[in-house]
């Protein structure tokens, strides 16, 4: 384990390398055999379940339920609203054929030429199309409104430049798509799931997030507002962690789903839909973890506290189970999950690395010395400092420690970006400092052009028009022109 470390890239010498160094390392995914796709590995995906059970509780404690809807969407559907076909057309894989046959040279098996397929199909980038299709058989009275759905579920956009968990052709999500009787719904919907999102973001991972509205040019296709919460990365960069779009009654237009007012009136519903992915994971690792290996916060870690027994001989490996075992059950007792690592085939320092490496928050190790004196060694994983503390009350001892390392967590990456946050006025020490790996706060003068010349020219983005924090007025610093308020440049993955 210390050599698998020792080929851990730091994140000083290359951060990319590290990032996908740390991926594979921490047995958290690999790259598949179809390209640009990844396997989740088992300690991969027990964060992503951590993270699916909390969203999917906070989702339905704001009233949505769960449905399913079909992989494949018949290509006349993406047609159907102009915006959204032109911003996923060149992401889509197409289905034209439903049948192989063998070769008849011989050479394994090729498609059938007679089993195409009358429309194509494609494989789904995002549900909005099946979704509006099938809602106009659910909806036809303000009885039926506001229709509350959430989807778990893969999707597909074929991506040319691709990283594990943050860019893959194949990425798992979840995408909500609600239907409400009157615009101002549908618009308080599409705040209330950034508001979800931002709790989740900063209460669970640790990560402070920036809640703000895209730019026109950077709006999902299809929607009439974008909601986002961006979150800065050890590197500097922007990662878009979440968004939610207040789609208007576009969809409802393609799709004709209409429904009864109170007065008998007809009306297209309002709608909006909402997202967030495995990237999630991506934006765990990079907000957080060392040149060691992962640090997670402690509500998301597949197992926050993992103890290890050092011991001589079967006799007092025995008496250390029996010890532990009483510790294990308080802690489990207190809702806190733990795992007992007494397996012979790796020593102490072995496991000490690898546990670290995977950012366990909290490791318990347990020696003879310790039984005699009734302590155990304490080490917590945001901070590599070690202390000896008493058996007796170790269970509230570690629930408080937990909580320390959660909200220490989110405080070094608080303060991580607060220190590259700047505020900048001109043009020319936007070049130098967007150079940084900063975030930018600058005037901008509402311009697509003014904003495709800084993204041409410096390759930084609008982030988002920040929704909380100062809206004092000023001057672009590209052109000069009104500005209403400064909006957050970054450079992003």
């Amino acid at each position: 384990m210390a050599k698998e470390l020792k080929e851990l890239t730091s994140r000083s010498q290359d951060y990319s390398q590290w990032f996908l160094d740390l991926v594979m390392k921490a047995d958290l995914a690999e790259n598949s055999a179809v390209r640009g796709c990844m396997v989740i590995k088992p300690y991969g995906y027990a964060i992503w379940e951590k993270m699916q059970r909390q969203l999917d509780d906070m989702f339905k404690e704001t009233g949505h339920m769960n449905a399913y809807f079909p992989l494949f969407i018949p290509k006349s559907f993406l047609s159907k609203e102009a915006d959204h076909v032109e911003g996923f057309a060149k992401e889509c894989a197409v289905v034209t054929h439903y049948r192989l046959k063998n070769d008849p040279n011989g050479s394994g098996v090729i498609v059938d030429p007679e089993a195409k397929l009358e429309e194509e199909l494609i494989v789904r980038p995002t549900s909005e199309t099946i979704i509006w299709n099938t809602y106009r058989n659910w909806i036809q009275s303000y009885r039926d409104l506001p229709l509350l759905i959430n989807q778990w579920a893969n999707v597909v956009r074929w991506e040319m430049r691709t990283r594990l968990f943050l860019r893959t052709a194949e990425f798992l999500w979840q995408e909500g798509h609600t239907a409400h009787a009157t615009k101002d719904e549908a618009e308080t919907e599409a705040r209330k799931m950034l508001e979800v999102y931002a709790q989740f973001a900063e209460e669970y991972m640790a990560m402070p997030v920036i809640k703000g509205v895209k730019s026109a040019s950077e709006r999902f296709a299809g929607a009439i507002e974008t909601y986002t919460i961006e979150a800065m990365m050890q590197d500097g960069k922007a990662l878009q962690s979440g968004t939610s779009h207040f789609l208007g009654q576009n969809f409802a237009k393609a799709f004709d789903v209409k429904f009864t007012d109170k007065e008998g009136k007809q009306d297209f519903v309002w709608a909006t839909s909402w997202g967030v992915s495995t990237r999630l994971i991506g934006a765990l690792i990079m907000a957080h973890s060392d040149d060691n290996g992962l640090v997670l916060p402690p509500k998301l870690a597949p197992y926050q506290v993992v103890i290890v027994p050092i011991y001589k001989n079967t006799d007092q490996l025995q008496q250390i189970n029996e010890k532990v075992a009483g510790i294990v059950k308080s802690l489990k007792d207190l809702g806190i999950s733990v795992r007992y690592d007494n397996a012979d085939n790796k020593k102490p320092g072995w496991k000490f690395s690898e546990y670290e490496l995977k950012g366990v928050p909290v490791r318990l190790a347990m020696g003879g010395r310790d039984l005699e004196n009734n302590t155990v060694e304490v080490a917590r994983r945001d901070t590599l400092t070690k202390e000896t503390v008493s058996c007796e009350g170790i269970d509230l001892y570690i629930k408080n420690l937990l909580n320390d390392i959660q909200v220490n967590i989110y405080k070094k990456a608080l303060d991580f970006r607060t220190a590259h946050t700047i505020e900048v006025d001109t043009y020319e020490e936007f070049k130098q400092k967007i150079e940084d790996g900063v975030f930018i706060l600058a005037h901008w003068d509402g311009t697509s052009e003014t904003e495709e010349k800084i993204k041409s020219e410096t390759k930084a983005t609008i982030r988002c028009i920040p929704l909380e924090g100062d809206k004092t007025p000023g001057k672009c610093m590209v052109t000069g022109k009104p500005s209403n308020q400064r909006v957050v440049f970054a450079k992003a993955y």
